[in-house]
């Protein structure tokens, strides 16, 4: 497995691979759910491609660009066990540079959700995921749907842009007990993690009892949310799965509950599909 952090040598040691050329973009701390992604390509690609970037344009004021968790070693050992054939590691100066000028904007889908929270966010996303595509050129890039927000906004950024490049969306990995993976568990204390399983308990009972009202829905997920001891909900809603707008009313066909809340300092995201009455689950 090559290991590679500049832009110039990624670009040479990809042409000519073997195709398709698929890319997992991460931002590091790897876990169970980022190694479900180099599967995933690894099944479907000849060539496998992981970044590695902790984007500092998706970091907001006050947010954790700092502390966030970073294991380089570490993620190199889990990569090249899983399969990965280049790991691309670009340093922030150069590949996000202050004197910058040029952002990629996708509209009204950032809007609401994680852009009403995280003003900047998405802009800062998509900016260094285009930076990525065109680095590295993928055939493929594989996203997970724990971040169903941003895996919405890359599809459209991808069909608005007419990229070329087949984004896949993979399955939420979680732990047995139900908690969705991410590199800000790392976060958590063990009482604020049991805290945190109230996310998922929620969502989970939710999709259970989904009986299509929307008005309902939202407003129990909220109640119960609102009451969950640790728990200081930021949103929840039952959207859209393509436009991502919220439901209001009777929904007759799939949706999508989305929530997001803080254990402790600690902010986390988690969703869930919602089938109609009568029909299978999605998996």
């Amino acid at each position: 497995m090559d290991v590679v952090s500049d832009v110039a040598e990624i670009r040479a040691r990809l042409q000519g691979v073997p195709r398709p050329l698929g890319l997992v973009p991460t931002m590091g701390a790897l876990h169970g759910g980022h190694l479900s992604l180099v599967d995933a390509a690894t099944r479907h690609c000849a060539t496998v491609a992981v970044s590695i970037f902790v984007n500092p344009l998706q970091f907001g004021p006050g947010e954790d660009f700092q502390r966030y968790p970073r294991s380089l070693d570490a993620d190199l050992q889990e990569l090249d066990a899983a399969g990965a054939h280049v790991v691309f590691t670009p340093d922030a100066a150069s590949f996000t540079p202050p004197g910058r000028l040029t952002s990629v904007v996708v509209a009204s889908l950032t809007q609401r959700l994680e852009g009403s929270s995280r003003p900047g966010h998405f802009d800062g996303v998509t900016t260094v995921v285009t930076k990525l595509f065109n680095v590295i050129r993928p055939d493929q890039a594989y996203f997970g749907e724990k971040d169903f927000q941003q895996l919405a906004v890359i599809r459209r950024m991808v069909a608005d842009l007419d990229l070329p490049v087949t984004v896949v969306g993979c399955p939420i990995v979680r732990d047995p007990d139900g908690l969705a993976l991410s590199s800000r568990n790392a976060y958590l204390s063990g009482e604020q993690r049991v805290a945190a399983l109230q996310l998922s308990q929620a969502l989970h009972r939710l999709s259970q009892e989904w009986a299509g009202d929307a008005a309902t829905a939202v407003a129990t997920l909220r109640r119960t949310l609102s009451q969950a001891s640790g728990v200081r909900l930021d949103y929840a809603e039952v959207i859209d799965p393509e436009t991502l707008e919220p439901f209001e009313g009777v929904v007759e066909g799939p949706a999508q509950a989305v929530v997001a809340a803080y254990v402790g300092d600690t902010r986390l995201i988690d969703n869930i599909r919602l089938e109609p009455a009568g029909s299978s689950p999605a998996a």
